[in-house]
Formats: C-alpha cells, sequence, structure tokens
C-alpha cells in the first residue's frame, strides 16, 4: 500500500486518475492531449501509476490502452473503511449519485471495459484450479463455474446454496491452461437478448514469485452494469486471493455479480 499511496501524492497523477475514470482506456496520446505537458512526462507518471497497480495496460494491436485498476483502492477501503463507516458512506454515495444521474446526459454510446488486476501468492496452475473448479468457484464466490472448459463448451453458473439455480451461462472461447481462460458472459438460458453478450478475459501470469491475475470483462451492456461489475469483481477476486493465500475466504460474503444484461 505504500507505493500506491506515494504514487495518489502526484497531482499530476491524481489528475491522470481522473481522466481515465471520466473514459477509460485512453492511449498515450489521448492522455497527452489534454494535459500540458510533454509525452515523456506523461509516460513518466503513467509508468509510476503502473508500478503502483493503480493502472493496467492492455494491448490492443498497436495500441496501448490505459485503465483504472482498482485493487489498490479496494484493499484500503477494505482495511480503513468497511468496519467502521460504510453505510453512511454508501448511502452518501447513492445521494451523490442520484444527483449526477438527474444533472447528465447520455453523450456517449461508447461500450465500456472493465479491467482488474491482483497479485496472488499462489502458483499459475493454483489460480487456473481456482477459476474452474466448480467446489473451489462454490467457497469464494457463492456460485459453482461447471464446464469442461473446453473451447466452443459451455458453462454454468450456478447457485451454491442446493438450489441449483443457473444465474449466468456462457461459451468457452478460448482455454489455454494455465495462463488464459477466455468466456462469454450471458444471461439465463430462458432470457432473450438483442445484443451480444459480454465476455470476460483470464490472464494469469508469472509474477517473480507470486501470480498476477488481470480480468477484463468487455462489451458490457451498459453504465449501470459497469457500476455493478465495479463492485462485484473486486470483491470475489479478493475472496479468491484469500482462499488461497490463507485457506479461509473473507468474513463477508462476496457481492453478487450484476445481471449480464442489465
Amino acid at each position: 500500500m505504500d507505493v500506491a499511496f506515494k504514487a495518489l501524492a502526484d497531482p499530476t497523477r491524481r489528475l491522470l486518475l481522473d481522466r481515465l475514470r471520466e473514459r477509460n482506456g485512453q492511449t498515450l496520446g489521448e492522455l497527452c492531449e489534454r494535459l500540458e505537458m510533454a509525452r515523456q512526462s506523461v509516460t513518466q507518471h503513467l509508468d509510476v501509476l503502473v508500478d503502483a497497480n493503480l493502472v493496467t495496460v492492455v494491448r490492443r494491436g498497436r495500441q496501448r490502452l490505459h485503465y483504472l485498476n482498482p485493487a489498490p483502492i479496494h484493499e484500503i477501503e477494505q482495511r480503513w473503511i468497511a468496519e467502521f463507516d460504510r453505510p453512511r458512506l454508501q448511502m452518501l454515495s447513492a445521494i451523490r449519485s442520484q444527483a449526477e444521474e438527474y444533472a447528465m446526459t447520455e453523450t456517449s454510446v461508447a461500450v465500456p471495459t472493465y479491467v482488474y488486476v491482483t497479485y496472488i501468492r499462489a502458483s499459475t496452475e493454483q489460480v487456473w484450479r481456482a477459476l474452474t473448479d466448480a467446489d473451489l468457484t462454490s467457497r469464494y464466490w457463492g456460485h459453482a463455474n461447471v464446464s469442461d472448459w473446453q473451447p466452443g463448451s459451455s458453462w454454468e453458473h450456478r447457485r451454491a446454496d442446493g438450489s441449483e439455480t443457473v444465474d449466468v451461462v456462457g461459451r468457452v472461447l478460448a482455454a489455454e491452461p494455465p495462463t488464459r481462460l477466455v468466456i462469454t458472459f450471458e444471461d439465463k438460458p430462458d432470457a432473450a437478448s438483442l445484443r451480444d453478450p459480454s465476455v470476460v478475459t483470464f490472464l494469469i501470469e508469472p509474477h517473480e514469485d507470486i501470480v498476477r491475475l488481470t480480468v477484463t470483462h468487455e462489451n458490457l451492456a451498459n453504465q449501470e452494469m459497469l457500476n455493478g461489475i465495479s463492485h462485484g469483481w473486486p470483491a470475489v477476486l479478493a475472496n479468491l486471493k484469500s482462499l488461497l493465500e490463507t485457506g479461509e475466504v473473507l468474513p463477508q460474503a462476496p457481492w453478487d455479480m450484476p445481471r449480464p444484461h442489465a
């Protein structure tokens, strides 16, 4: 957390984070357009944010797209805020969000993308198993992810409450154990949708003696789903990290993931 605090201490870096909060997934050139600063200086500030795990770089062909990574902020919130004053802060946040909703109009039709990066003291094989083993996903997610995890196969997100209710389904688009898994993320089988499903990519990379897990959730239906995803993934992945590193899940239950076509 020390690295994150040091990165946040600089006003230029906070401004860069604000720019990405306004529109995530920008290139270096797009970020430079709104800053009166040399390209090299912006690059240096972005490198600090990347090293602090506050920004994640995702390559799309020749482009490098920059995304906010909420993992360090989530850890700060869990350590210093969650146990003390969460109800009051949630109420204030809801009031503010409602006021902003009234003040804003829809100005963009861009499809949102969510990126989250966390570091886990485990092997790539252990992380892969935690993502694909039905019993393990039941423990930290509250749902069992069921599939044979072969490209083209279906998968189901079944409640672990004994009801066998399926809340999410999808297809396995790519499976390269133990480093890469790509799945579609769709509503229940009996729910019709006129749009393409969202797509989740899990990238598992060795990083020194730990693992870097990057989750990219693309083609989200709307801002409402992005808001839900932004609460859901940090909680689910924090629970996954805790289970692999300590053998126990966190005290609170993980957030339910939002409906794919909310």
